[in-house]
């Protein structure tokens, strides 16, 4: 992109009423992220593996300060990439943990150190612990919530509910500090492709996947010597995989000191004709990180992030306004988010190690990856 391009994108464009960080204030001494850092990660979130060049000239610095500034970013744990199967591709159960209350502490550090429960939350309510896992097929996702997570010490019940339909998740959503000019710059004349079925062997696409879990801002030549392939190859095959959504990457922030330091978690009823339309609607509020249809009455589950829990009523008031006939039928504030999508997150959200993801019945004794206290995974 020639300079003259560079100079006329604006750093920051029109943001909407909710679910964007006004003036993110330092906690307790530590560093809240700046504007700049949060257009980079928007930056990422829409192409996650452009060239620094590409999105040094959307955001208006040099190739070498991007470079720069995401790599203290990482180091510091503040923000980081991923990448990970599609929901499609594997079955994905969410778990609700009642449990005693003095076996929550250990209760989490059992179930964040295995693959298969990509993500842990602890909440409010009778069911303390909120668990996202993934399993190769429903056999394998009964086995592991009734054999591996109802035989731990200290469960008392398991709620399951298994997502049917994914309208949106964490990769969809974006920090809204660019605005549609520079964002239409990133994306270009790219058009994603419909959901398609893999092709090739699937252990060298496993392999793939895995080593991009760990970062996926890695380099083809990185990736090939890791998973024992050519770097054309680690290219056709990345190609393959993004042009047919098989592969979903995420750039992730520290929320706390992004601005949005509450998760607030929904389940809803409304018509059963009118489930699509809904999810639509709701997907579609720049608060929704996720929004995906589940079995049971509450036949929609959204997890939403926000400034405050006061925003909640508002917030409340705009999706009945959406979606009339919408009943909420439980409401949460997760306490404290222990691992997101494979990452190990301290109380403030920064990523402070790595486990890598796997469906179950791949087994529950991950090897966790810890980081040597700067967040580096």
């Amino acid at each position: 992109m020639p300079p003259s391009v560079m100079t006329s994108l604006p750093l920051a464009g029109p943001r909407p009423p909710l679910g964007q960080p006004r003036s993110a204030a330092p906690v307790r001494g530590l560093t809240a992220l700046s504007e700049t850092d949060l257009a980079l990660v928007e930056a990422l979130q829409v192409q996650p593996r452009a060239s620094w060049s590409r999105i040094a000239a959307v955001i208006g610095i040099d190739a070498t300060t991007a470079a720069r500034r995401w790599q203290r970013l990482t180091g510091t744990g503040l923000a980081w990439m991923t990448a990970y199967p599609a929901p499609h591709t594997s079955v994905i159960g969410y778990v609700d943990l009642a449990c005693r209350a003095d076996a929550v502490d250990a209760l989490t550090r059992r179930v964040c150190a295995w693959g298969p429960v990509f993500s842990v939350e602890r909440t409010t309510g009778e069911h303390p612990l909120f668990l996202g896992v993934a399993a190769r097929d429903l056999p394998a996702l009964d086995d592991f919530v009734t054999r591996a997570l109802g035989g731990l010490d200290g469960v008392r019940s398991a709620r399951l509910s298994i997502g049917t339909r994914i309208h949106r998740e964490g990769s969809g959503w974006l920090v809204h500090s660019l605005n549609e000019r520079q964002r239409s710059h990133l994306t270009g004349e790219a058009r994603p492709g419909r959901p398609g079925t893999p092709s090739g062997p699937y252990e060298a696409d496993r392999r793939l996947l895995l080593a991009l879990g760990a970062d996926a801002r890695r380099s083809c030549a990185e990736l090939a010597r890791e998973c024992g392939l050519s770097e054309t190859t680690v290219r056709r095959r990345l190609r393959r995989m993004t042009t047919h959504r098989e592969v979903y990457f995420r750039c992730d922030l520290s929320q706390q000191l992004a601005g949005w330091p509450v998760i607030a978690t929904y389940r809803l009823q409304v018509p059963r004709d009118t489930v699509d339309t809904a999810a639509r609607a709701l997907a579609a509020l720049p608060e929704t990180r996720l929004c995906s249809s589940v079995t049971g009455e509450s036949n929609l589950l959204l997890s939403v992030w926000l400034r405050s829990p006061a925003d909640c009523p508002a917030l409340e008031e705009r999706m009945v306004q959406r979606c009339p006939g919408l009943r909420i039928t439980e409401h949460t504030i997760t306490l404290h988010t222990a691992k997101r999508m494979g990452r190990l997150l301290d109380r403030w959200g920064r990523a402070v190690g790595h486990v890598r993801m796997t469906a179950a019945p791949d087994g529950c004794d991950t090897q966790v990856d810890r980081g040597t206290g700067t967040g580096r995974p």
